[in-house]
């Protein structure tokens, strides 16, 4: 059974997508989508980063599109709207 959900992207347009998630009974990923191995530097032996190998009970590029979210128009927008400009100093 695949799970499905509602997101908010912004990437390449605004719009609402329906995308996979993970299986929450996976026993590999324990639901999480993946697992994460953490690595060292070679001379070092120090932390260096951490790695992301994703799970094959959950699919991230699997998504479809439902509502592309229209842009406002300029003359809608407004720029900071709370800032008081008075209200910050000028440096």
């Amino acid at each position: 059974m695949t799970g499905l959900r509602i997101q908010l992207t912004t990437w390449p347009r605004r719009a609402l997508i329906l995308t996979d998630t993970p299986r929450p009974d996976c026993p590999d990923c324990d639901g999480d989508g993946g697992t994460t191995h953490d690595y060292g530097d070679y001379e070092t032996g120090e932390y260096a980063g951490t790695d992301w190998e994703p799970c094959p009970c959950w699919d991230e590029t699997r998504r479809w599109t439902l509502l592309p979210i229209p842009r406002r128009p300029r003359w809608l927008r407004r720029q900071h709207p709370d800032v008081d400009p008075w209200a910050e100093p000028p440096f």
